[in-house]
């Protein structure tokens, strides 16, 4: 197979050039765009990344994905992108999956693309085969920079998979099983969804990118089906022996509008026992899991109730890292974690069988993570929330909202946060151009 090459362009547009780089990266059937929104960390290493087309694939449904996933990654020396879904639990923590799934994406799927565009503030790189590089830097200038509203739709009536009284029965049973001392926290999720949705993503995904820019979006297509993702959310990434991982527990709104109750909300949020007892058991739990892969006594907590702001909430993030056993390959730094904890709470195998048993729907790809690996095997990949999914085929739309019930959750309110976080869709699909 001949070896992949990278070409870099000097960028005088950044803006112009990303939306080219998206439009370009639409036409293709298996397209991912990584967008880091111009968010200012230490950790990211590129403004957004493309990868498009298919040179090989692995897909695979939980039970044995992830050995499947180390046999191909062994074979290549190539960087990988690609997704996890939620429903690998049955696979990494022994709990079935029987609910139904209306949008199917496979359990797991990465592919070796055709083309790959490194993107930075002022350097585009193009990663192809066969000196490819001029006609692929020809295709991208020649697309459109802007949004190209096909045709006006019909309007998406959605629909909640639970209405508010059973959402909040539910949450005091699960209150009863914290009390019981099943479990300490749980994530809970809700499905909201329409049938025979006619949508066009991509204007959709950037009017999602305007309404909420966010440090790990993505637009994600396989088959006819779409990630629509603007995630603030890092799930695991690795540099070198350094693993990170940076969960979020702790939500309050934003008031735009006023500066001084929006810096009120802020320090409520920071403040609130609530929010830091069920941030910081979801630290626990990930130091728990970052302690299977990485060497005794590394694990350490580096940031703790980080408050950061985004368009429409303030969260609680806080930063776990660890330095790596040597000798693991990077499949198993994976399954060793997954499903990340601040997607389903402690402790994680009890949790999840709680999830399986109160929730109505398969949370697929929600709550799994969308990255890619590097021919190092350095890696980076987010957790998939604030999302829209869409089966092109079947014309089902999805998306989810959940929140962290502990004993002391307030059932109304956790209600209200889940609404808080699907406000960004919800506008969208009202006014999509």
């Amino acid at each position: 197979m001949a070896s992949r090459a990278f070409v870099s362009f000097p960028v005088h547009d950044l803006y112009k050039v990303k939306q080219q780089v998206l439009n370009w990266s639409a036409r293709f059937n298996t397209c991912c765009f990584l967008d880091n929104q111009q968010y200012k960390s230490s950790t990211h290493s590129f403004e957004c990344i493309a990868a498009v087309g298919e040179r090989s694939r692995v897909e695979a449904r939980a039970g044995d994905a992830f050995n499947q996933l180390k046999h191909f990654s062994s074979q290549q020396n190539d960087w990988l992108f690609g997704h996890l879904s939620f429903d690998l639990k049955s696979e990494t923590e022994s709990v079935p999956a029987h609910l139904p799934d209306a949008i199917g994406f496979p359990d797991l799927f990465f592919f070796i693309p055709e083309t790959i565009i490194l993107l930075n503030h002022d350097r585009l790189s193009i990663g192809s085969f066969q000196d490819q590089h001029d006609r692929i830097l020809s295709e991208i200038q020649a697309a459109s920079a802007h949004v190209e509203v096909k045709e006006q739709l019909p309007e998406t009536v959605i629909r909640q998979r639970l209405q508010k009284a059973e959402y909040i029965h539910i949450v005091e049973r699960l209150k009863e099983h914290i009390l019981r001392g099943d479990c300490y926290e749980i994530n809970f999720c809700q499905e909201f969804y329409a049938e025979q949705a006619i949508i066009d993503p991509m204007p959709l995904f950037q009017a999602l990118n305007r309404i909420s820019p966010s440090p790990f979006s993505a637009y994600y297509t396989l088959a006819g089906k779409f990630l629509l993702c603007a995630s603030p959310e890092r799930y695991l990434k690795r540099r070198g022996d350094l693993i990170v991982s940076q969960p979020i527990k702790g939500t309050a709104p934003r008031d735009l509008q006023n500066k001084q109750q929006d810096e009120e909300l802020r320090q409520s949020l920071l403040n609130s026992e609530k929010d830091r007892a069920e941030n910081v058991m979801v630290v626990d739990l990930v130091r728990n899991d970052l302690s299977r892969i990485c060497k005794p006594d590394t694990v350490k907590v580096e940031e703790l109730f980080g408050i950061y702001s985004f368009p429409q909430v303030h969260q609680m993030i806080s930063t776990i890292q660890g330095r790596l056993k040597p000798g693991l390959h990077w499949t198993e730094m994976i399954s060793s974690t997954f499903p990340m904890g601040s997607m389903t709470g402690a402790p994680k195998k009890r949790v999840l069988e709680l999830i399986e048993q109160y929730e109505k729907t398969k949370r697929g790809l929600f709550s799994g993570a969308v990255g890619y690996v590097k021919p190092n095997q350095d890696f980076d990949f987010n957790v998939v929330i604030r999302s829209l999914l869409y089966n092109q085929h079947n014309h089902y739309l999805a998306y989810f909202a959940g929140s962290g019930i502990t004993s002391g959750s307030d059932p109304e309110k956790e209600y209200e946060e889940c609404l808080m976080k699907i406000s960004a869709m919800e506008e969208i699909l009202k006014t999509p151009a």
